[in-house]
């Protein structure tokens, strides 16, 4: 995990300067831990990694981070994860349509997100990331770990000319066997 962070620190650092500028400074183990005190959660390792290397990006940074999504701070993904498992049953009816076991950690602005699934809903795979997308029945997994999407992500870095880097950065291959399409009625 460590390796893919480095990794992405250099490339962004490097190819999207605009970006980088605007990522929040990582947090502290203490920081997590009262976050974690907080929401009543013990978030997995990697999850923590990543918050220890960038919280987030900072509110008035547009670029996109991947998939036309923005990097949440980590208190506003567990603070929309609680407002949202708070929906269920309530607005949302369908099962699956949000589940307790889901963190966003990537959203678009528009009620969309890609989650941190610490249950492994669909495949059984705990810390798989699918996305939710608050208009729309599909769920897909699009990566088995946080890491394999790192991974991916520093993949495209090192395969694409940064001329072809826009606002609308979209991550279009992804682990072997990825994205995995689930449906919810």
């Amino acid at each position: 995990m460590q390796k893919e962070l480095t990794t992405l620190d250099q490339y962004l650092s490097q190819l999207r300067p605009e970006l980088y500028t605007h990522l929040n400074a990582p947090l502290t183990e203490e920081a997590i831990a009262a976050l974690e005190k907080t929401y009543a959660i013990t978030l997995p390792e990697d999850l923590k990694a990543l918050y220890q290397w960038k919280n987030g990006q900072r509110d008035d940074c547009y670029e996109t981070f991947i998939n036309n999504s923005g990097f949440l701070p980590l208190q506003e993904a567990l603070e929309v994860a609680k407002e949202m498992t708070g929906m269920i049953g309530y607005d949302f009816e369908v099962e699956n349509w949000w589940h307790a076991a889901w963190i966003p950690i990537f959203h678009n602005g528009g009620g969309d997100y890609i989650c941190y699934d610490t249950g492994g809903l669909f495949t059984g795979t705990k810390g798989q990331l699918l996305e939710f997308w608050h208009r729309d029945s599909d769920r897909n997994v699009i990566a088995p770990g946080l890491e394999s999407f790192l991974q991916a992500i520093n993949q495209y870095y090192a395969e694409t000319a940064p001329a072809s880097f826009d606002e609308f950065f979209t991550l279009e291959k992804y682990a072997k066997g990825y994205p995995k399409k689930f449906y919810v009625k």
